[in-house]
């Protein structure tokens, strides 16, 4: 089987595990937290870092740590993993949904300014399988209205709109690291804020509410979101092949997009003054009807595929009777490709030959 995806874990992950074993420093402290969040700040260029277990309780502390909660409404794109949904129902407010565009998937700034009402507090962007939203119009849809800007960056690490690292135009940003995103830590998380008041909020709710001065002392209601030493440890292993790891992906995409040309289809390219991380090399079909066929051939011969995700207002627990076509369709027509760090061009080459043959090219 080739599979949709599996770390490349090639640096000095074990070394760094080793060391934390050795110095029995395996919990939530321990020198790789502090070493993992400077460094990742530094690579994307952010001020202010803090590490936590996993990225969906990421996004639900940074809606927190911004005040958001009963009574607001965040926007968000109805296509997106169910995490970002998730979070701003668990943090109590409301998601509005707005579709997407055909040609990046991303959210549309026009159906956005559609959806501002008199609760709405936050606009939170998903930079969609490692393409970067349209900034320059959020960002001034959220400075025209005053609303607080969030991004999810769950699978965008190593993307760039306009020169910047994605998470650093927001209010708050968050970053998963999922055994399948591109640098992992196994489970983790990073919440990345411009003011260091929020950061500090951050921290506190992530660790119980404890005390800066008075010993166990715990002054709000608050979580156990942090990350252990020894995930901080893969992290920072990680973080030191990071451009070893987005070259490789950008290779395989390059070579999905070369070797895929005059079929029914279209991959997800990059867009102008946008570099693209190919977390997930992805395909649309013309026709919805030949993406499951075309799944089950590709199955036959051992390679596995994902569907892109359902939209969130389809979903039992947040369905709404609202008509969002563009995600429907691309939520029907779309798939993700195997495309790990360390999967040869044969592989890939496997890959375009199958599909290929699905057509009979």
């Amino acid at each position: 089987m080739i599979p949709v995806y599996q770390p490349y874990l090639k640096g000095r992950e074990k070394e760094y595990v080793n060391q934390c074993l050795d110095s029995t420093w395996i919990s939530s402290k321990g020198e790789f937290i502090e070493r993992f969040e400077r460094n990742f700040a530094d690579f994307i260029g952010a001020k202010y870092a803090t590490s936590v277990c996993n990225g969906t309780v990421a996004i639900h502390l940074a809606l927190e740590a911004l005040g958001i909660g009963p009574g607001d409404e965040v926007i968000v794109p109805t296509l997106t993993y169910i995490a970002s949904v998730n979070a701003i129902i668990q943090a109590g407010a409301t998601p509005v949904f707005v579709d997407s565009l055909e040609d990046t998937w991303q959210i549309d700034p026009e159906d956005v300014r559609r959806k501002i009402t008199q609760k709405t507090k936050a606009v939170m962007v998903v930079h969609l399988y490692g393409l970067p939203c349209d900034m320059d119009a959020i960002t001034q849809i959220c400075n025209t209205y005053d609303l607080l800007l969030i991004e999810d960056c769950a699978e965008a690490f190593g993307s760039f709109f306009k020169g910047k690292h994605v998470g650093t135009f927001g209010d708050v940003s968050t970053f998963s690291f999922f055994g399948n995103k591109t640098i992992t830590t196994g489970e983790g998380g990073m919440v990345v804020a411009r003011e260091q008041a929020v950061i500090e909020k951050a921290f506190h709710l992530k660790n119980q509410g404890v005390s800066q001065t008075r010993e166990y002392w715990h002054d709000v209601l608050a979580y156990n979101y942090r990350m252990t030493n020894i995930c901080a440890a893969i992290g920072l292993a990680q973080l030191e092949q990071a451009e070893t790891i987005l070259s490789r992906k950008r290779r395989i995409a390059d070579n999905y997009k070369n070797g895929l040309v005059g079929l029914p289809l279209k991959t997800h390219d990059e867009q102008p003054d946008t570099v693209h991380s190919f977390w997930m090399c992805s395909l649309l079909v013309d026709d919805a009807s030949l993406r499951q066929p075309l799944r089950d051939h590709l199955k036959r011969l051992e390679i596995e595929t994902r569907p892109l995700f359902y939209p969130a207002h389809t979903l039992p627990h947040c369905a709404t009777n609202q008509h969002f076509p563009i995600a429907e369709s691309l939520s029907a027509r779309g798939i993700n490709l195997p495309s790990w760090p360390g999967m040869d061009e044969n592989k890939v080459g496997e890959v375009i030959k199958a599909i290929r043959s699905f057509w009979g090219k």
